[in-house]
């Protein structure tokens, strides 16, 4: 069970970096929540599908330099590159936390810190 939650995530963020945010959705529960941390909380499928719409128009770029496994839960700690509102690239250093419930992605909470290159 413990491989199987980190394949998902893996292949959900493939989803991501292929431009694919119906692919990256498909792995999440309608009911999920996804919390940037010191920021906002998306509440439900459609409300990350709208803000990947806007925020993901050119798709990030991960490098996950490790993952930690337990229970219902994956940590992904790495880095990513995506374009920034001036269309800039911006740099970012992350701990995601993700928690499934079954086969579904049902909660990230994601501590993210804009980084120089």
């Amino acid at each position: 069970m413990l491989g199987k939650n980190k394949a998902i995530l893996e292949e959900a963020n493939a989803a991501i970096s292929e431009g694919n945010n119906e692919g990256f959705l498909s792995f999440c529960a309608d009911d999920m929540e996804w919390t940037f941390v010191g920021d906002k909380t998306l509440k439900g499928k459609e409300a990350v599908r709208q803000w990947m719409a806007t925020t993901y128009v050119e798709p990030p770029k991960f490098m996950v330099s490790n993952f930690i496994v337990e229970d219902d839960f994956v940590t992904a700690l790495g880095d990513i590159t995506m374009k920034d509102e001036d269309g800039k690239a911006a740099h970012y250093s992350y701990c995601d936390i993700w928690r499934f419930r079954g086969d579904k992605i049902v909660e990230l909470r994601a501590f993210v810190i804009k980084t120089s290159v």
